[in-house]
């Protein structure tokens, strides 16, 4: 089934190199991106919970038009509302936007196995670099099966570069993405009590 294919996304891949990355964010946590806003759309994402703040994503639809223009259609939606960050790996990324199963509220037993009404899409992988606020698409072994989950690195993971596709990088905020509740590392980075996107916008 496509849902089951969707909850491997990340998670796999984050499982094998956790380590790896969990020593590395002590170096690197503390930096601010770098990334500047370039003329694509900005992803705006008012966080709520433990974490309290906004987070400026600049989006690259010439990078990967398909995911972006997939991803600004269900922000406009409203289908980012209230979706929680399912899976927060200390020292390495915060997953969110399993739209079908990872609403605040509902039952989140299955979050990170959804993914939208909208068809899966192909991969647009580049040699954008996964960095310290690169924002990637999850999606199972199927390199085609991106969806509507995606994540936020808190530091370099060059093991991912070419592996998912980049869409975007953090230009403000970085401070509310490093405040995002961690989840349980023996649970790979499954968070109880998740915090959430409480509004995602678009500005052009």
């Amino acid at each position: 089934m496509r849902d089951r294919l969707i909850s491997g996304g990340l998670m796999a891949l984050g499982a094998a190199v956790l380590g790896g990355f969990v020593l590395m964010q002590s170096g690197i946590a503390s930096r601010a991106a770098t990334a500047e806003d370039g003329p694509g759309p900005n992803l705006v994402i008012q966080v709520d919970g433990q974490a309290k703040g906004k987070i400026v994503i600049d989006l690259l639809p010439e990078v990967a038009p398909k995911t972006v223009a997939q991803v600004v259609k269900l922000a406009k939606e409203g289908a980012y509302d209230g979706v929680v960050f399912h899976r927060v790996i200390a020292g390495f990324m915060a997953q969110t936007g399993d739209v079908q199963y990872g609403k605040k509220g509902g039952d989140l037993s299955r979050a990170g196995m959804g993914g939208s009404d909208l068809p899966d899409l192909p991969a647009e992988f580049s040699k954008q670099p996964f960095e310290r606020g690169t924002v990637g698409m999850a999606r199972a072994m199927d390199p085609n099966s991106g969806n509507s989950q995606f994540f936020i690195m808190f530091a370099p993971a060059p093991h991912l570069n070419g592996q998912y596709t980049v869409f975007g990088h953090v230009i403000e905020g970085m401070d509310v993405v490093d405040a995002i509740k961690k989840g349980d590392a023996a649970s790979n980075g499954k968070v109880d009590d998740p915090d959430w996107m409480a509004k995602v916008t678009v500005t052009e």
